[in-house]
């Protein structure tokens, strides 16, 4: 009956800001390596899920380190969250209004994908169609901007929690 240590237990938002890294490498390794190499357009839907994935998880760790350090108070509701991140973290890790910008098109993006009755591929692209008929276009190009955005928000949450 003997337990586990304490010391090998990692805080939360250390925790989440190494998945956030994971899944930012796997989508660097996927668009930049792989992609190129297969050409295959749904992988081009798997780098989206990867970077939203990594962007999700440093607003976690922010999220999570801010709380920690009673700066903020976690709500019941992502959506009220990520109000809280808007309101009291962005000034306070240095994110600009342009990377809020680019955050906010990514989530829409990733939302309205996975509400989407229908996707396509369409010379280098990926067209998603929502219920309305509304389409949104994804290419290498697109991901790339949010796979340099969730790289500036990990850098910038490293630095914000002094982390080398």
């Amino acid at each position: 009956m003997s337990e586990e240590p304490n010391e090998s237990k990692i805080p939360a938002h250390l925790e989440s800001l190494k998945k956030a890294v994971h899944n930012m490498r796997i989508a660097d390794h996927m668009l930049y390596v792989t992609y190129p190499v297969i050409k295959d357009k749904r992988l081009l839907l798997k780098t989206l899920d990867q970077v939203y994935n990594s962007i999700i998880f440093t607003i976690n760790s922010i999220l999570q380190f801010d709380r920690l350090n009673k700066r903020i108070t976690l709500a019941s509701t992502a959506h009220e969250n990520f109000d809280a991140f808007i309101s009291k973290c962005v000034n306070r890790y240095n994110i600009t209004q342009e990377e809020v910008a680019t955050l906010k098109e990514l989530l829409y993006l990733t939302e309205n994908h996975r509400e989407s009755a229908l996707e396509f591929p369409r010379k280098e692209k990926i067209v998603i169609m929502s219920d309305a008929l509304k389409t949104m276009v994804i290419d290498s190009e697109r991901l790339k901007k949010y796979l340099n955005l969730a790289k500036s928000l990990v850098n910038k949450a490293k630095f914000g929690m002094s982390i080398a």
